[in-house]
């Protein structure tokens, strides 16, 4: 073996050991055992290092191809063994997907700040996957377990605990015009896409209201679908807005996929666009940031047009205002 093969399954392992104990906090047994498995196994590192640099190399979208296959996840000696003998299946769905987590109990968390918008508004949603996210007017929210707010017709209900003096909403905000971009953009009517999706959400104990909460997301889109736009076109998203209304563009783990370069450039551009920004990111990404860290270590950093104004549970389960 090479001293550059080594260090790469060196890395390989360093990586899964690292998403072990994010695994772990987030409520998934399963996934830390294997990913604690990937990083004693220098078969599977290989197999992992056969796949493009880059984001094809993603734990979760491994992870993510192995599920919607019917793959076992139980036991690491079950998926090794698994994995091993469908690798041109996993191979195939790997190159075929990507990583696109549509978390739309995030909207709980993006409402307040929404609300407080002069509107109506058309919203942008950068890494919009199917774009569950897109619609924040449609879903119903608790808070703290108070009333609901929002139609009370929607099957979604959207559930957050607060802290920190959350402005909370009476109402939802009034969207009159709404937009996706991405790389590879999700049908929410399409069974195959929603299959990925629900592919992507890891086992654990909350899997099950989770991927509830998606299902009914998507019904809620593809009953009125957005307008979905593949490829980086976010300067002639907002030419498309209707006259009229407050334009905003929104992102939440996405900029994490991108260089540090990347993100410097998308910085700039939202900078330079009318309307405002709001960003919900690991604090990583814009680290520079007033009051970027969270005091949770695995929260995200809530921003309006730069400035943090709260901290965010990974999957929308908390809000805690600055």
């Amino acid at each position: 073996m090479s001293a550059d093969t080594a260090g790469e399954r060196a890395r390989v392992a360093d990586r899964y050991r690292w998403l072990a104990s994010s695994y772990a906090r987030g409520g998934s047994p399963d996934y830390e055992r294997i990913a604690l498995g990937v990083a004693r196994d220098a078969r599977i590192q290989d197999l992992v290092l056969s796949l493009p640099e880059g984001n094809k190399r993603q734990p979760n979208l491994l992870l993510g191809a192995v599920r919607y296959l019917g793959g076992p996840t139980g036991t690491w000696e079950g998926f090794r063994v698994w994995v091993e003998e469908h690798w041109e299946r996993v191979r195939g769905v790997v190159m075929a997907r990507m990583t696109q987590t549509n978390e739309v109990r995030r909207c709980a968390t993006l409402l307040p700040v929404l609300a407080r918008l002069e509107g109506p508004l058309a919203l942008v949603e950068v890494g919009a996957s199917a774009g569950l996210c897109l619609y924040p007017d449609r879903y119903r929210y608790s808070y703290d377990g108070g009333a609901p707010l929002g139609p009370g017709e929607s099957p979604v209900l959207l559930e957050c605990r607060t802290s920190g003096g959350v402005p909370l909403p009476g109402r939802v905000p009034h969207v009159v015009w709404r937009a996706g971009l991405d790389l590879n953009p999700l049908d929410a009517a399409d069974e195959g896409d929603v299959r990925w999706l629900e592919s992507l959400v890891w086992p654990g104990e909350h899997r099950r209201e989770r991927v509830e909460r998606l299902r009914a997301a998507a019904s809620v889109v593809a009953a009125d679908p957005p307008v979905m736009v593949a490829g980086n076109l976010v300067e002639a998203l907002p030419e498309l807005a209707p006259e009229g209304a407050t334009l905003v563009v929104f992102h939440s783990a996405v900029a994490a996929y991108l260089s540090e370069g990347g993100r410097a450039d998308l910085e700039r551009l939202m900078g330079g666009l009318p309307g405002h920004w709001v960003s919900n990111e690991g604090w990583r990404v814009f680290p520079e940031w007033e009051g970027a860290r969270p005091p949770v270590e695995n929260d995200f950093t809530l921003a309006v047009d730069g400035r943090v104004v709260a901290y965010t549970g990974e999957h929308g389960q908390s809000l805690n205002w600055r």
